[in-house]
């Protein structure tokens, strides 16, 4: 099921935001390369991984709160009812209305001044960019395969790019796309890794 984004576009709420202070390494019409990564990138329902827990739930409304200070309670709990609501192909499960009420309670409450955390990334595409999902895929491996050492956000990074793809996430496909052992990626993948990628396979 596709994602409904007609509310959030018509009503003009901000879900992409590109780095604001992090300046790219380099920068050119495809892609951004940070060679230290930067936390700033926030690309919400670019890839076709859905929201598949309550934690995921709750740090999505939270950058959507973060991004759009001009929202109210009430604006707020809309956006959160969309984005709740399984029928718009955001999240995998349903919700009970009391327990989105308290979620979002939870983060209206939490200090916008500080952004949410996030996610290291080293490769942003631009939109429009024109290069398919395989192509996408050889410049991050170039680019992250340069490295010494591979990181969890890196892994993170090919497994997404791998399900927007269609392609199932193997251990032995993360480590061509990075150019390392399958030993270095599983020395490299947490217990969290290792259930987002069974949650992401699932999804095919």
């Amino acid at each position: 099921m596709s994602r409904n984004l007609k509310y959030l576009n018509d009503n003009r709420i901000v879900y992409k935001r590109d780095p604001i202070k992090d300046k790219p390494t380099e920068d050119n019409w495809m892609y951004m390369f940070f060679e230290q990564g930067t936390y700033e990138c926030y690309h919400l329902f670019t890839s076709k991984a859905k929201i598949t827990t309550f934690k995921s739930l709750k740090w999505h409304l939270l950058v959507l709160w973060y991004l759009n200070p001009q929202l109210d309670q009430d604006q707020f709990m809309k956006v959160a009812e969309v984005i709740a609501n399984k029928v718009n192909g955001f999240t995998s499960f349903n919700i009970h209305d009391e327990l989105l009420r308290k979620i979002v309670y939870e983060v209206s409450m939490l200090d916008l001044e500080e952004p949410p955390k996030n996610k290291l990334r080293k490769v942003i595409f631009k939109y429009g960019c024109g290069l398919t999902k395989e192509e996408k895929l050889k410049v991050v491996g170039i680019f992250i395969g340069r490295q010494k050492r591979i990181h969890a956000d890196d892994i993170y990074q090919c497994m997404v790019d791998l399900n927007d793809k269609g392609d199932k996430i193997t251990i032995s496909k993360i480590a061509k796309i990075l150019k390392c052992t399958t030993r270095t990626i599983h020395r490299n993948m947490c217990t969290d890794l290792k259930r987002e990628k069974e949650l992401l396979n699932k999804q095919l």
